[in-house]
């Protein structure tokens, strides 16, 4: 009797096992994508990867797709510096994934959190000029920290799960993730499917910050902050990626110690504040003899750290997550660890023995007294309405209405030579992590991803994209994609007819057979990028006026739905490479 029983039960559990419903490579991915936290995608589907991007949907994963995979990975990568969770693309083979590098190039260089996921081809046919047939896993060697290439479908969690995880670790960057598509078409049943997650997520690493920073060394700093006559606070956006303001505002104000933000850093304490070093950046860097730089790296943007911009004499406190940074910089002291944690211990430091420079303190005289003539001789060339509009005149009005929305502030996007220089000086931030611009690598195109991954990632907040033509141009089809998922994003084109405007060229230059040509910065005359827009359903203007202006910022910023401002500008307003012509 009881052999019979067991062998009903053998047959009932075959007829089980028969019956499990099957989990193919498409859905383990979606599954493993949602248990790792991901909530949103960005990409642009096709062979193989549709039906990957259809499973995430179903499991609550939102995926917002573009016109190409350049402006998602901008958008990506932005998502995951303004959240602090990796921004996952998704692209098809060969073409997408080439496709794809602008973005996780731009997040490895910016070191923001990024994962590519890629579709590749048959594994069997590699090598046999397969359908979009590359190597991806060497595309992507340069850009990535960690890349890994599923061969089978059982090896697809615990690769989501590491992507992920090395993404946020340490210094933040870029990884990359191969799915063959026969991979996809695999199936594992449904209990299988469960215990390879629950196993990948359990074997998960944890987020690693750093070497533990010793008393000693924050000792140090702290004296030296002390003891020197003219300190500096200099913080970028890595202080921003690492929601470090509140530690920053508490160091600052309780020493009086000027600061000085990177561009994105902008906003970390509000540029009204009245320690900001910002107008007097030139003195500020040129005479401090201690400088306590806070996730931002000495790098072009903060010209080395060398002479003659900043003082030979100058010693750096480096703060940084990658202690190879601070081996690269080789500051007087570097702090090798989370900026937010960093800033705090020193924070903890200084209250047992408080210090505070003062009012009064001669450095903060000379700097307060420095910047306050500048903004005043900024502030006489804004107060004047030019027509045909300079850069100035239009950036003034936008600068005042974004300030007059108040609290939350919405959120800039800027690109463009001219543009997004004159912005950095004129545009006032006044809360963290409401500045996005061209970064580290001065990448123009990130214009339109940047909005759309702000707009996703503070739901219901106004964003302001303020661009060159040059800059809007590469990016400027994804309009269509902000009109399609109703995002509350206003862009504000500084049209001048080219990439800094007019043609520039001397008559000697205008030589050869092709003299009659447009000159390579010459864009259509009076382009109406408005109208581009208006094809979709969104809102356009054109103005050429202040009053003009001042009525089409009041009635998008009000409505806060998609629009494209096309704003007239004199084309020899700008300068030829912003104020990096000695690059050029």
């Amino acid at each position: 009797m009881a052999e019979t029983e067991q062998k009903n039960m053998e047959i009932l559990t075959l007829e089980s096992n028969k019956s499990e419903t099957l989990v193919d490579g498409n859905l383990l991915v979606a599954r493993a994508l949602a248990r790792a936290g991901v909530d949103y995608m960005f990409g642009v589907v096709g062979i193989p990867v549709t039906s990957l991007a259809n499973r995430a949907v179903s499991l609550g994963i939102r995926f917002i797709a573009f016109h190409n995979e350049q402006s998602a990975g901008y958008a990506a990568s932005a998502y995951g510096y303004l959240t602090g969770r990796p921004g996952v693309l998704l692209t098809v083979s060969g073409p997408g994934c080439v496709h794809g590098l602008a973005g996780l190039s731009n997040a490895a260089v910016n070191t923001w959190p990024m994962v590519m996921i890629s579709g590749s081809c048959d594994q069997k046919d590699f090598g046999r000029g397969d359908f979009q047939e590359l190597d991806q896993i060497a595309a992507v060697k340069p850009f990535v920290k960690f890349a890994a290439k599923v061969t089978d479908i059982s090896e697809i969690p615990t690769h989501v799960f590491d992507v992920i995880t090395h993404a946020i670790s340490g210094r933040p960057g870029g990884c990359y993730l191969d799915l063959p598509s026969d991979v996809l078409h695999q199936t594992v049943s449904e209990s299988e499917a469960a215990k390879l997650l629950a196993a990948a997520e359990n074997s998960r690493t944890g987020q690693t910050i750093g070497k533990t920073i010793g008393s000693l060394e924050i000792e140090n700093a702290v004296s030296l902050l002390r003891h020197a006559d003219r300190p500096l606070i200099v913080f970028g956006k890595g202080s921003a990626f690492a929601r470090a303001e509140n530690e920053l505002k508490k160091l600052v104000e309780s020493t009086g110690i000027p600061f000085l933000p990177t561009p994105m850093g902008k906003g970390l304490l509000p540029d009204t504040h009245e320690l900001a070093a910002t107008a007097a950046r030139s003195l500020a860097i040129g005479r401090c003899d201690v400088a306590l730089v806070v996730g931002a790296r000495l790098n072009w943007l903060l010209h080395f750290g060398e002479p003659p911009r900043w003082s030979k004499d100058v010693k750096f406190i480096l703060v940084d997550i990658s202690e190879e940074e601070i081996e690269l910089r080789k500051p007087y002291l570097g702090l090798v660890g989370d900026a937010r944690l960093i800033v705090g211990l020193i924070n903890r430091e200084i209250k047992d023995d408080p210090f505070c420079l003062g009012k009064s303190h001669p450095w903060v005289e000379a700097i307060s007294k420095k910047a306050k003539e500048n903004v005043s001789r900024m502030e006489l060339q804004l107060a004047k309405d030019i027509v045909p509009f300079n850069f100035l005149t239009p950036m003034r009005i936008i600068r005042d209405a974004i300030l007059a929305e108040g609290s939350p502030a919405p959120i800039l996007v800027s690109e463009g030579a001219n543009t997004m220089d004159v912005g950095r000086s004129v545009l006032v931030q006044t809360e963290p992590r409401t500045r996005l611009d061209a970064g580290t690598w001065g990448t123009m195109g990130v214009g339109l991803g940047y909005c759309i991954a702000a707009a996703v990632a503070s739901p219901g907040r106004l964003v302001v994209a303020v661009e060159g033509d040059s800059g809007f141009g590469f990016s400027a089809m994804e309009v269509e994609t902000v009109v399609r998922y109703q995002l509350p994003v206003v862009v504000v084109v500084f049209n001048n007819g080219g990439v800094y405007g007019g043609d520039r060229r001397n008559p000697e230059e205008i030589q050869g057979p092709y003299k009659d040509d447009p000159a390579p910065t010459s864009f259509v005359p009076d382009a109406a990028y408005h109208i581009l827009i208006e094809a979709f359903g969104g809102k356009g203007y054109l103005v050429g006026t202040p009053e003009e202006l001042k009525a089409a910022l009041a009635e998008s910023f009000s409505a806060k739905k998609p629009t494209v401002i096309n704003v007239r500008i004199d084309p020899y307003a700008g300068a030829e490479s912003g104020r990096l012509q000695h690059k050029n």
